[in-house]
């Protein structure tokens, strides 16, 4: 009794250290111009570090840690999701479709190779690591371009278009890699006919009905249910109605097999149809700030030191690799379309991999060594920092230049 007494209390000891740690390190890096979520990620591999003997990190804070993190993984998708316009991604689909296609399939392609063929490491980490250099980190950029006051640009505006739909397409192929890994790791039989019916045939079933269920909700429960909670009681009351629904749409995707993040990111585009409960979107930031952080310092929690010597020339690699993906898959074809000054500020701005990068891969290190091996994971962890340290430091000073001319838009 007294040991689990002894055990709570470093709990909550630690969890409230690292609250405050991570408000130091937002505002610490935000002065210098550098994401927070660097500073998570170096938090949680010291915390590692510097407990060797694993006094302080025993498995039961470990577990507690983990948890904070699904909550932070589901309130970043569900957030993503909330602030994407379906609609307006849509309609807008026809003048960023080119740049689009030609970002995905450079990105996603040159990924494969490269881990594949030139790395020579197995067939799933790779695709893994493929469907990771996909997503973009859309709110490293975002800050920048809100900074120079750009965002409200036609470029400002295509860049959102490009990287939600990049974004979107890499939590859809992250579903169906889940829906394969069994047939790639042996677990089913790999002839095409079983392939069709043991595999594709229940997924789509499990879209179709996931899907319904959404459409369902949105139309007839959504709204009465966010009205009835704003009647009974004021802020924050909705705002967590909001979010306890969003959760447990996320549970349920983990349920039929889907990632809790895939599902987090479907319920917040439910309730992005709804103007009312977009507007909670700022209540709901007070979570998203509590939570996200240990999303990310688990996965410095995460990192082994032994994998972070095979991890740097690994990462070394695939971070010449996630910029290349970027640069000339987003920006030889947007120097078609909206010309070379334009192509050069988009192509810079995708190349930030952070949130749904980090959760394709924790996804599946969670899956064990043969998805993700502990080096690749750390690798990409790098591919994550440098990313998101020097794509900022490059693209301020040119919209700065760019925004300050004439002409500009």
């Amino acid at each position: 009794m007294i040991e689990e007494e002894s055990i709570i209390l470093l709990l909550v000891l630690l969890v409230g250290a690292t609250l405050i740690l991570t408000i130091l390190i937002k505002a610490g890096l935000e002065q210098v111009g550098m994401p927070a979520i660097v500073g998570y990620l170096l938090l949680g591999f010291l915390m590692r570090l510097v407990d060797v003997q694993e006094q302080l990190l025993s498995a039961q804070v470990l577990e507690v840690y983990g948890f904070f993190a699904e909550l932070g993984i589901i309130s970043l998708l569900f957030r993503v999701g909330l602030e994407s316009n379906l609609s307006g991604l849509l309609s807008q689909l026809p003048r960023a479709s080119i740049i689009l296609v030609g970002n995905l399939i450079l990105s996603g392609i040159l990924g494969f190779v490269s881990a594949y063929f030139l790395l020579q490491l197995p067939l799933i980490p790779s695709l893994f690591i493929s469907i990771a250099l996909i997503a973009t980190s859309v709110g490293i950029s975002v800050s920048v371009w809100q900074e120079a006051k750009a965002l409200n640009s036609v470029n400002g505006e295509l860049l959102l278009d490009i990287a939600e739909m990049d974004d979107i397409a890499a939590i859809v192929l992250m579903s169906l890699l889940f829906a394969v890994v069994p047939v790639l790791n042996g677990e089913v039989e790999a002839n095409f006919l079983p392939v069709l019916t043991q595999i594709f045939g229940p997924f789509l079933l499990k879209v179709v009905f996931f899907s319904t269920f959404c459409l369902v909700f949105f139309n007839y429960f959504e709204r009465p249910l966010t009205r009835f909670f704003e009647k009974i009681e004021p802020a924050p009351d909705p705002m967590l109605m909001v979010a306890g629904t969003g959760f447990i749409i996320a549970a349920l995707a983990g349920l039929l097999g889907f990632s809790v993040a895939v599902g987090a990111f479907f319920a917040g585009l439910v309730f992005s149809r709804d103007p009312e409960a977009v507007k909670l979107d700022a209540s709901f930031s007070a979570l998203y700030e509590l939570f996200v952080p240990f999303f990310f310092i688990n996965i410095g929690l995460q990192l082994e030191s032994q994998a972070l010597t095979a991890a740097l020339g690994l990462g070394s690699i695939l971070v010449i690799v996630a910029v290349l993906g970027k640069i000339i898959g987003t920006g030889g074809p947007a120097m078609l379309t909206v010309g070379w000054s334009s192509a050069v500020l988009l192509s810079i701005s995708m190349v930030p991999r952070a949130e749904i990068a980090m959760v394709i891969m924790q996804r599946g290190r969670y899956l064990g060594d043969w998805a993700v091996p502990p080096e690749v994971f750390a690798a990409m962890a790098m591919v994550s920092a440098v990313t998101c340290i020097f794509s900022p430091l490059l693209l301020r000073p040119l919209l700065q230049k760019w925004v300050l001319g004439s002409g500009y838009e």
